[in-house]
Parts: structure tokens; sequence; C-alpha cells
């Protein structure tokens, strides 16, 4: 495994099962539709097992989780919830367990695929270098 696999800028490609994994986490229904087809652009940076993972949204939220493979970590959801996780790495995926649901991210094909409980598949492509 490549050690800055992870590192790069993503920009949202495209979704599966968004709704259904809204309802799941709680998201209120104005958040439901202000995230649909959402232009969210992710950044990873990574060194060795430490990252820094962020979202920027469009209105200029972001919410950033740094963690360490192997190491509890103060995480935050998309919806603001903040909770403690353990970030493991397994066949190349970053797993993180969720309050709600199992969330893996892995690079396919130059792509950042994030699975969240196998209810929704986001996929992001790789954001052009300026």
């Amino acid at each position: 495994q490549d050690n800055m696999a992870f590192t790069g800028k993503y920009e949202f490609e495209g979704d599966e099962n968004y709704d259904d994994f809204v309802k799941k986490i709680g998201l209120p229904s104005d958040k439901i539709e202000m995230g649909r087809n959402c232009k969210i652009v992710t950044e990873v940076v990574q060194n060795g097992n430490d990252f820094t993972w962020t979202q920027h949204f469009p209105g200029g939220r972001t919410t950033t989780n740094t963690f360490t493979i192997g190491k509890e970590a103060e995480m935050e959801t998309m919806g603001g919830k903040k909770f403690k996780a353990t970030v493991k790495m397994e066949d190349g995926k970053i797993v993180a367990d969720f309050p709600n649901y199992r969330h893996t991210s892995e690079i396919c094909g130059g792509k950042l695929v994030e699975v969240s409980s196998q209810l929704s598949r986001l996929v992001y492509k790789k954001h052009p270098q300026k």
C-alpha cells in the first residue's frame, strides 16, 4: 500500500442510496435536500498512518477529522455530532465505526470511494490540481 495513496483533493461525482443513508443517520429533511448532489470537495492529507480528512461543503462550511490508524480519535459526523472512534486499515481500506454506521474509504481507479454501512456509496473524482 502506497504510504500516500489517499493524499489528494477529490470532487463529489455521484452517490447511490443517498436517501436511505441520510434517513438512517437522522439528518433533518432540510439538510437532506441541501446535501443532495451537493458538490462536496474532500481533501485528504496522509503522512504514513496520520490523516487529516477535510470535507468542504458549498457555502463555506468545512468538517475536518484528524486521526491516526489504530488510535482512538475524536471525530465529527457530517451533521456535526462528535464521537470517538478508532480508525483501522483493512485491505487498503480506511474503516471507521461512526455512531449509526460503518464507513469505509478506498482509492479505486484514482477515485476516492466511500461506503457507509453498505447502504450508501459515494464516488469522488480526483480534483484537477491547479
